[in-house]
């Protein structure tokens, strides 16, 4: 590294806010399930911070019969990080380059700001970098990977780059150069994944309509009536059971799985069979509430947690690839969102709704022809996810080393620069 970098930690840089702290915390009062109204006061999301991204619209609404705090309003200019959460999701910064009004800091993030020898740009730029990183990851304590915290007396003593301004400026720019190609680059595959998405649900949608169908409440539908799983606690050599992680994309992963502490008599009336349609009974996002998996495969001895419903489909009169499709449809997710309650953030669906949810049922004979033309179009679309998230992760690793090159002195500012990331990451 250039000798004219020197070392100082953030203490050292950072300046005194108006609460006379170098590092200031935020609030995390009992706020509304939805976002506060422009003009309106709320608080910040932990999900509003992403790395080296502020998304204000991630925020709850305060009510009316609390007093905001206008002393912890995030500001332009102001660096935040999150100070609690899940391993992957403590310790994330981002430099707020503009925000609305009105919005808070939560209790789960810091807000701190650099003295005039620091361009924000460039110390945000910093900790993003793999090196402060690993030191940041090594400050987190807790007791387990899904809850730890970053105290914020071990995190101002990060060792932190000081190179002359003008150098600070020059990395900065450089760098937002490159990162905004990789950032375009992922929102045009993203937009990719939604319009094929779209695709898919108009297909399904012109497909039902295609077809003469029934209405029928799922109830009637089902060989055997509708089954809650049993909530289980991890035991080393256990019977295993499957975790609600095992719900993906109207699938059912059978290796997101679990030992549990009970035996194999105790989870005879819970194994999972194939064919078996599995429900969320809960989630934090209404759009997510309800939603289910197909069992595609011959399942292992394996059995289904407290966290899911199981409907085992009558197959007199439907399919169940059928019904794992046409649940996504907009006529019966529009059902389960207005029958979901919700507790503490929660929203929930029980037996009693889901068992009244009309699902359009045409013949056997019909459900076939549409199963066939989605599941082309589903297996298209999955392998277009597949793509995307494989050009993702080489973003991602692109990323960390533009950044390590830049804090080691190997960033120029040509062409260059991309290639010998892409060499680093063996790409």
């Amino acid at each position: 590294m250039n000798e004219r970098w020197q070392w100082l930690t953030l203490d050292d840089v950072l300046i005194q806010q108006a609460n006379r702290k170098k590092v200031q915390q935020g609030w995390s009062p009992k706020c509304h399930d939805f976002p506060a109204a422009t003009g309106a006061w709320g608080v910040l999301k932990t999900t509003a911070i992403q790395a080296g991204r502020f998304e204000p619209e991630h925020n709850k609404a305060l009510p009316d019969h609390l007093d905001p705090k206008p002393g912890i309003e995030v500001e332009s200019g102001d660096l935040l990080i999150t100070c609690a959460g899940p391993r992957s999701r403590c310790g994330v910064p981002t430099l707020v380059r503009s925000t609305p009004e009105r919005l808070m800091m939560s209790g789960k993030m810091y807000r701190f700001r650099a003295d005039d020898r620091l361009d924000p740009r460039f110390l945000e730029l910093w900790l993003l970098s793999p090196d402060a990183q690993r030191q940041i990851d090594a400050m987190k304590t807790g007791i387990s990977d899904s809850g730890l915290n970053l105290t914020h007396g071990r995190f101002t003593r990060l060792p932190v780059p000081v190179p002359p301004l003008a150098e600070q400026q020059r990395i900065a720019d450089l760098l937002e150069d490159h990162l905004s190609r990789l950032d375009a680059a992922d929102a045009y595959l993203e937009a990719a994944q939604r319009r094929g998405n779209l695709l898919h649900d108009q297909l399904l949608g012109s497909e039902l309509a295609a077809v003469e169908s029934a209405e029928i409440p799922l109830a009637e539908l089902l060989a055997v009536g509708l089954a809650n799983g049993r909530s289980v606690p991890t035991e080393e050599g256990g019977f295993p059971v499957l975790r609600l992680t095992a719900l993906r994309d109207g699938r059912i992963d059978l290796a997101e799985r679990k030992p549990g502490a009970w035996t194999a008599a105790d989870a005879k009336r819970f194994l999972v069979e194939r064919g078996d349609f599995l429900i969320a009974r809960g989630n934090g996002s209404l759009r997510l509430v309800g939603r289910g998996g197909l069992v595609i495969d011959e399942p292992d001895a394996v059995a289904f947690p407290d966290t899911l419903i199981r409907a085992r489909p009558d197959l007199t009169r439907i399919d169940p690839e059928f019904l794992a499709y046409v649940w996504n449809a907009p006529g019966v997710r529009r059902q389960i969102e207005q029958a979901a309650k919700t507790t503490a953030g929660i929203y929930k669906v029980n037996q009693k709704d889901l068992a009244a949810v009309r699902v359009p049922v045409p013949t056997l004979a019909d459900q076939e022809r549409v199963t066939t033309a989605v599941r082309e179009s589903r297996d298209a679309l999955s392998q277009l996810a597949l793509e995307v998230d494989r050009a993702v992760a080489r973003s991602s690793a692109l990323r960390r080393s533009l950044l390590g090159a830049a804090f080691s002195g190997r960033l120029t500012g040509d062409a260059s620069d991309l290639s010998e990331a892409e060499e680093m990451i063996g790409a």
